[in-house]
């Protein structure tokens, strides 16, 4: 399986200028043959909690039908970042594409205190993915709650993604949770940040791979926005 992971530098607030950055990312993952890329937290108009509400879209927003273009062109899965309308409020949720079939959420179940003011926690899912091997997806504070990986663990995951937001000190604290994560449940583990400004701090990056020993085989860097292609 070829797992693609994003590393963009997202334009606060600017869905349309993020989703033409996102859709270049996404053919260059399928010119790789990639089955799956994934995006970080909130990518699509960058992690912003203030300006959460007024950019939230619904799950069927049109300008998101080129991804599934994409999606059903190339049989590649896509999973982006972005805040979503829900009945009591606004997630912060995974948008996933899938060749030929509905698109789908899956956000945030556990959120970081200071979250509380702007989202609401997203309904219990499972996160898990049907590709070629199943795919658990976590949204960055999600890591660091063993509830969580547990949970896709006794669901059948067979690798662990964290789509992320971390400065540079927090990947430096969150690392060797994902490492952890890895050995534990004998299974790799992935993380895809961001780069640049977000929410007054800056993006740390590193996007990368621990495999089923918890070892990091690859990572990005801290300051470029880029693609790394993975294969399991």
């Amino acid at each position: 399986m070829k797992i693609s992971l994003a590393q963009t530098l997202p334009v606060a607030g600017n869905i349309e200028a993020n989703i033409k950055d996102h859709l270049h990312f996404v053919q260059q993952a399928a010119d790789e043959n990639a089955d799956l890329i994934v995006f970080s937290e909130l990518s699509l108009t960058g992690y912003e909690p203030d300006l959460a509400k007024e950019l939230a879209i619904d799950l069927g927003d049109q300008r998101l039908d080129p991804f599934q273009e994409l999606s059903n062109a190339n049989d590649i899965i896509i999973c982006v970042g972005a805040p979503t309308k829900a009945d009591n409020g606004i997630c912060i949720s995974l948008v996933i594409f899938r060749p030929n079939k509905e698109r789908s959420l899956y956000s945030k179940q556990y959120l970081h205190e200071d979250e509380d003011p702007y989202f609401v926690s997203g309904p219990p899912s499972d996160g898990i993915i049907e590709a070629d091997k199943r795919v658990a997806l976590a949204i960055c504070y999600e890591l660091t709650i063993p509830e969580h990986s547990k949970a896709a663990n006794q669901n059948g995951a067979e690798v662990y993604i964290a789509s992320v937001a971390k400065t540079v000190n927090g990947v430096a604290r969150n690392n060797p949770r994902l490492s952890q994560i890895a050995k534990q449940y004998k299974i790799p583990v992935l993380m895809c940040n961001c780069v640049g400004e977000f929410d007054g701090n800056i993006g740390g990056g590193q996007s990368g791979l621990w495999n089923s020993e918890g070892e990091l085989v690859e990572s990005l860097d801290e300051n470029q926005s880029s693609l790394v292609l993975l294969t399991l």
